[in-house]
């Protein structure tokens, strides 16, 4: 049986199925990561922005990790360091690259976005990413497969022989899971939120503040099965006894297990309390209607319907004679934007 085609040609050009699947991915988790912040109440135009420099810093961290992981070969094969496209891209070397360009960039771009609450919200991004990504890119690309495999769901891959464990696909619906597991997290935590400040009927009225639950709930709990997950699939479908590269992922992912239950732990008194609505961070001004921008003096690209009317109103009212003040407040604010999905 035929492997699994890795790349087609386009006249005299060779496209690798590998690296499309890996422009998908990005493109989806740009997307959805703009979408998230929307939600949320936050400026999310900064975004494109960040991510031309976290698909860099993903991209080269990733090789990095894995061409030091795996130094005795690319020693005797220097011209292979640079070839992605035959496979090599280790998902913490993504990270550790990543992880510190996108909150620099998150801070410059975006500062009343707290690093804990923005990395709550791209959480769910990540996993989504990783699951499509596994199903775009390793399952397509040189030497995807597991350990050898008899079982009629084997697969052939490109560069290795006999039937394999399609780990990719296994990766895949373990990743959608956690992201599943994930949303379920954010929807429970908005099940349990104290009343609104202000709000007489415990309904969000206009006028009324709502607590943002304690930053790092969902984050710890993504660490917590990702990191789980990396260590059994490197353990039971992918490692090899005495591999550098091997070892490093298994203690990578007991490590960011470990400090996913730490932050977890660490959030049980804040939980608590913000249970009592005796605490927490107001939920951002754009999620009741306004619209809220980084200190850039950008127009902030309001509904100019909207704003037209507003003005028009006080217009009205100053020619009849009323001491309206200068600022009509808006009757079109809701208590939320949408749910953070």
């Amino acid at each position: 049986m035929r492997p699994i085609p890795v790349a087609f040609h386009v006249w005299f050009l060779e496209v690798h199925t590998y690296g499309i699947g890996l422009a998908l991915t990005f493109w989806f988790g740009l997307r959805y990561t703009e979408r998230r912040l929307r939600k949320a109440g936050y400026p999310w135009q900064w975004v494109t922005g960040m991510f031309v420099w976290v698909i860099v810093a993903a991209i080269v961290g990733a090789r990095a990790l894995h061409v030091l992981s795996n130094l005795s070969f690319y020693t005797h094969n220097p011209g292979q360091v640079l070839a992605i496209w035959q496979g090599g891209l280790s998902s913490f070397g993504g990270l550790l690259f990543a992880v510190p360009v996108a909150i620099i960039s998150m801070r410059r771009r975006c500062p009343q976005l707290q690093a804990m609450r923005f990395a709550d919200l791209m959480a769910p991004v990540l996993m989504a990413c990783w699951g499509i990504g596994r199903l775009l890119g390793p399952q397509l690309m040189v030497a995807g497969g597991g350990h050898r495999t008899n079982q009629w769901f084997g697969m052939y891959y490109a560069g290795q022989s006999g039937r394999r464990l399609p780990v990719p696909i296994f990766q895949a619906m373990e990743d959608f899971a956690i992201f599943g597991i994930l949303l379920l997290v954010e929807r429970w935590l908005r099940s349990i939120a104290p009343a609104p400040i202000g709000s007489a009927d415990g309904t969000a009225a206009p006028g009324s503040t709502r607590l943002l639950p304690p930053a790092g709930i969902v984050l710890g709990v993504g660490m917590v099965l990702w990191g789980i997950e990396r260590f059994l699939d490197e353990r039971l479908w992918l490692g090899e006894d005495g591999h550098l590269g091997s070892l490093l992922v298994q203690i990578a992912g007991i490590a960011l297990a470990v400090v996913g239950a730490a932050l977890l732990v660490s959030r049980i008194g804040p939980l608590q309390r913000w249970r009592r609505g005796e605490g927490g961070d107001p939920e951002p001004v754009a999620a009741s209607g306004a619209v809220v921008e980084a200190d850039s003096g950008e127009d902030p690209g309001g509904d100019p319907a909207l704003s037209g009317s507003a003005e028009q109103a006080a217009m009205e009212d100053e020619g009849a004679g009323a001491r309206a003040p200068a600022h009509v407040p808006s009757t079109t604010s809701t208590s939320r934007a949408a749910d953070i999905d």
